[in-house]
């Protein structure tokens, strides 16, 4: 085998998916076939959930000093307010796409994945032990034999093509124009989102001296190959707004729209879908480059478990069954914002109508919550309110000094977390030893919160998958369940260890 693991594009999902691997110890290799980075701005933001996974692994910070935290956000333009009881990271941390890939790729060079570029795929057979692939090099193409490939090669996925994975969805109605340029004539008191008779436009300022402009026009699709260019965003901007302020110095131009597609199963055998490569949309609310990563790390340690021999196969099915259901909502939210987007008397009055209700607590949370992904919930064994559901980042008093339950994940290992459950816990999971790292501690918070339940009591014990979900909780002052303790750790790393 050239590797345990190829993944095919260099992306944020492709470059996390390698990371979470390599900490497994996993052999991993990423294809990828562009010679090197674009340097395009793309996607502009990094949501609440995504942020605590960085912090997850201990490499915030260094996300933290290349963005800026933003204190709200939208939903089809209209303002969403964040509680920070929700999260120690409850909002939008502004930092562009081009950022977060080079940091990804930093950090994936320190843990050792190998990166090959000018090597896009362009065949693959798979059978009863592996994945050959075929690449796009030159002088002339090269095969490689992995364990499992996984295409996190973008919308339009050779991947999943290759794999005959169907992508089933929706047209687009509408084309969206965005450019990196200069805007000397704009007002100093510009609103960043305007809506108009013809479509809407927007400006953000991401550095001094140059904006991120999108303009919006819809019954205007344009043919999915045709070349863009400044010239049009221009037009557009004048169509839209009735000037284009200036606008010159353009950095990067490109195109989108609203069409909203999903790979109709994640695996394929020994073939697995990742990111956009799963699931495309309108990129309202940024939520795209989140639910990649997110799909990286649900993904990540499932198949390092596999490929270690410490899970059966199977547990590769629980990625489609998690991950699938979390597309779906995505892609149903976007639709809603493009519809809510479009220019007219009677989407101005739902528009109207809709920021009515967005003053109250539960609509803004419900809407904040399926922005973030904070409330998500995978299915989960036992009716403990933390169970299925990211864990709390509390704050913890354990024998060798202080720490935080994040900070217990850094390594990317499952972790049983002892708050007072006692002996039968660990008696429980002895088993699993080496697999399973047992931490006792106290939290130091009296109440944790969980979206869409409120705050609840600290739980008497833990069992907190790699990606931060719990797969078990055990309740304080209830009879502690050793024989759902066991159901738990059998079903996502593995039978016991007998002796």
């Amino acid at each position: 085998m050239d590797a345990d693991v190829v993944i095919a594009g260099a992306g944020p999902t492709g470059l996390m998916l390698a990371c979470e691997l390599r900490l497994a110890g996993v052999d991993v290799m990423v294809v990828e076939r562009l010679a090197e980075r674009t340097g395009e701005s793309r996607a502009g933001g990094i949501h609440s959930r995504t942020l605590e996974v960085l912090d997850q692994r201990g490499v915030l910070d260094r996300f933290l000093a290349e963005g800026e935290l933003q204190p709200v956000g939208h939903f089809s333009g209209l303002y969403l307010d964040f509680d920070e009881s929700e999260s120690r990271h409850p909002y939008p941390l502004m930092i562009l796409q081009s950022a977060i890939e080079r940091l990804l790729e930093e950090w994936a060079g320190e843990l050792g994945v190998r990166v090959r570029r000018s090597a896009g795929v362009r065949g693959l057979d798979q059978d009863a032990d592996g994945v050959t692939v075929e690449l796009d090099t030159a002088p002339a193409p090269e095969t490689l034999r992995a364990r499992y490939l996984v295409g996190c090669d973008g919308g339009r996925s050779t991947v999943r093509k290759l794999a005959g994975i169907g992508f089933p969805g929706t047209e687009a109605t509408m084309t969206a124009l965005i450019g990196d340029v200069e805007l000397p004539d704009l007002p100093e008191d510009y609103v960043w989102v305007r809506r108009t008779p013809g479509g809407d436009y927007s400006a953000i300022a991401f550095e001094p001296g140059w904006f991120r402009v999108i303009t919006s026009e819809y019954d205007r699709v344009a043919g999915r190959d045709e070349p863009v260019t400044f010239e049009q965003l221009r037009e557009s901007l004048i169509r839209v707004a009735g000037t284009d302020f200036g606008m010159t110095s353009p950095r990067w131009i490109s195109r989108f729209n609203d069409a909203a597609r999903q790979a109709d199963r994640y695996r394929q055998g020994r073939v697995l879908l990742a990111g956009d490569a799963a699931h495309i949309h309108f990129p309202a609310g940024g939520q795209g480059l989140n639910m990649g990563v997110q799909d990286a790390v649900n993904l990540g340690w499932k198949l390092a478990s596999v490929v270690r021999g410490s899970a059966p196969e199977s547990l590769l099915d629980s990625y489609h069954d998690e991950r699938h259901p979390v597309g779906e909502r995505v892609l149903n939210n976007t639709r809603a914002q493009s519809a809510l987007a479009r220019p007219g008397p009677q989407t101005d009055a739902l528009r109207e109508v809709f920021g009515e209700l967005m003053v109250f607590d539960d609509v803004n949370r419900r809407l904040r919550h399926m922005l973030t992904a904070l409330d998500i919930r995978y299915p989960a064994d036992g009716d403990h309110p933390m169970a299925g559901r990211r864990v709390f980042d509390a704050d913890l008093k354990t024998p060798e000094g202080e720490t935080c339950v994040y900070e217990l994940l850094h390594a990317g290992r499952p972790v049983l977390l002892d708050l007072g459950g006692g002996a039968e816990v660990t008696a429980a999971a002895a088993g699993w030893a080496g697999r399973v790292d047992q931490v006792e501690a106290q939290s130091e918070d009296e109440l944790w919160p969980v979206p869409a339940i409120g705050e609840i009591s600290p739980p008497a014990a833990l069992l907190i998958r790699p990606d931060g979900h719990v797969a078990w909780a055990a309740a304080v002052g209830e009879a502690l369940d050793v024989s759902a303790l066991r159901d738990a750790l059998t079903t996502w790393f593995g039978p016991a260890r007998q002796g």
